[in-house]
């Protein structure tokens, strides 16, 4: 019998929007012989599936379930493909958490923690893994800007603390003319702010997740922006070039490598992540800059291309991630 898999996507904040991109990708590529699939759209107004008559029936929160022509349909695993909140920060994962519902990505803690980049980076350097300098201000703080151009060594990024898909950040290059308005963008977007010290260096990403108990490592991309960094533009309006696999020396492969399934082990993450870093040739190290346990899916994300890259069919992929929700 087939399993019944909820494929969610939508969500509370501005990621909506790739969110409803990537879902097109995971829903023309799971493979419908193993799993009925159920679109379930999550937004602010409410949780609901579209039928047949394009009418959307609401989600019984109780349980997670929905009612179609007098059938209930309870669902064996939820497929996640929200970024931002509530389906990447650990909000929906508490949810599902508390109703018994396997999903595939990682769990309440590690969502939590993963989204809160300040956090994140502090795990990694306790574990030994390489980051760059930052401060953490919360909207509530005296923000002294003299202060922060002594303690930084400058330029620095200026991002919003939770979120993703590079919303809100800026690359601060002359500290007393841009930093107060770097400042107030990401304060649009988030209570909190890391201010982060420019790392000099090639900047790649890797997809990490694990299947039957083996973390494997997807192959590396390398992000040569058009613009001064990799920001929502360069990311999802093709200013940037992405090489997959990265053309670069097999020892560096391997150090990325081997951060990102160090990092994927300490966090106790599940599921599919992507962890960015740049390669110092200076010190010969990878920088890891944040952990994205939601990647994106889309016809314009990585992901997918390292997946073929590997040697996968996206059907084969999706499988796997939907499969390991049970192990």
């Amino acid at each position: 019998m087939k399993k019944k898999i909820a494929l969610l996507t939508g969500g509370y904040s501005r990621e909506a929007e790739i969110s409803y991109q990537s879902v097109i990708t995971v829903n023309n590529n799971i493979d419908r012989n193993k799993f009925d699939v159920y679109l379930i759209d999550i937004t602010p107004e409410g949780w609901f599936y579209k039928n047949e008559a394009e009418e959307n029936i609401s989600i019984d929160k109780n349980d997670f379930s929905l009612r179609l022509n007098d059938e209930k349909i309870s669902f064996d695993g939820v497929l996640m493909c929200i970024h931002g909140t509530p389906g990447e920060d650990g909000k929906l994962q508490g949810y599902f958490d508390c109703i018994g519902m396997p999903y595939t990505t990682c769990d309440a803690t590690t969502s939590a923690l993963t989204f809160n980049k300040r956090y994140t980076v502090a795990v990694a350097a306790f574990a030994g893994i390489s980051v760059a300098k930052s401060l953490h201000i919360f909207r509530n703080d005296v923000i002294n800007e003299e202060e922060i151009i002594k303690q930084l060594k400058f330029p620095v990024f200026v991002k919003p603390n939770n979120g993703g898909s590079s919303i809100g950040m800026s690359k601060v290059n002359k500290p007393s003319e841009e930093i107060g308005a770097a400042l107030q963008k990401a304060l649009e977007e988030d209570d909190q702010v890391l201010i982060e010290e420019f790392i000099e260096g090639r900047e790649f990403t890797i997809g990490v997740f694990k299947t039957k108990d083996e973390i494997i490592t997807l192959p590396v991309t390398e992000i040569k922006s058009k613009k001064d960094f990799f920001d929502f533009e360069a990311k999802y309006k093709g200013m940037s070039e992405e090489i997959t696999p990265a053309e670069a020396d097999p020892s560096i492969i391997e150090k990325v490598q081997s951060a990102a399934r160090k990092i994927y082990s300490v966090l106790n993450c599940r599921g599919i992540v992507r962890i960015d870093f740049i390669y110092n040739e200076e010190k010969g190290e990878p920088y890891m800059l944040e952990v994205n346990t939601v990647p994106g899916q889309s016809a314009a994300s990585i992901v997918p291309q390292q997946v073929k890259a590997m040697g996968w069919t996206l059907e084969q992929f999706y499988t796997a991630l939907i499969e390991e929700c049970w192990n």
